[in-house]
Parts: structure tokens; C-alpha cells; sequence
């Protein structure tokens, strides 16, 4: 399923307009960018946990020659499933 298939589907589910729900998607989305990049975590109960977490910087290997890279440390968002969600798809 992509972004428009969801729009489809939060439209036709909510009994509301394309654009409406494309919007709402989109205020969800930035809603979420916007928590996790100030460090917050985003749950909802029974969809799951996103969060934020440290890479640390260490050293990898270029697969093409074998070479080795340093590879800066980074910030990554991580989705933690909720119980709910988890068990729906076993």
C-alpha cells in the first residue's frame, strides 16, 4: 500500500474527501517528524512506539574494494509494533 492507496482508504472509511484526508496524513506525518526530531516519542496505543535512537560512529567496509570507511554517528527513528498490531498479523 502506498500514500494514495491510504488516502483512498482513510477517505472512503471516514466518509470524507480525498483532499481532506490526504491533509490529515499529512498532519499526522508532520506531527510525528516534528515530535521525533525534538526527541520526543510518539505512541499510539495499540498501533505502536516510534522513537529516536544513537548510532554510534564505527568502522565499515566498502563492499566494492573491500576498503575500510568510517561511518558517522546518527540519530534514527524507530517503530516499536503495539501489542495489537503485533498480534493482527501472526
Amino acid at each position: 500500500m502506498n500514500k494514495a492507496d491510504l488516502i483512498d482508504k482513510i477517505a472512503k472509511d471516514a466518509k470524507i474527501s480525498k483532499t481532506a484526508s490526504g491533509k490529515a496524513l499529512d498532519s499526522l506525518v508532520d506531527g510525528v517528524t516534528k515530535a521525533l526530531k525534538k526527541g520526543d516519542r510518539v505512541a499510539l496505543v495499540g498501533f505502536g512506539t516510534f522513537t529516536v535512537s544513537k548510532r554510534k560512529a564505527r568502522v565499515g567496509r566498502n563492499p566494492q574494494t573491500g576498503e575500510q570507511i568510517e561511518i558517522k554517528a546518527r540519530k534514527v527513528a524507530r517503530f516499536r509494533p503495539g501489542k495489537e498490531l503485533a498480534a493482527s498479523i501472526r
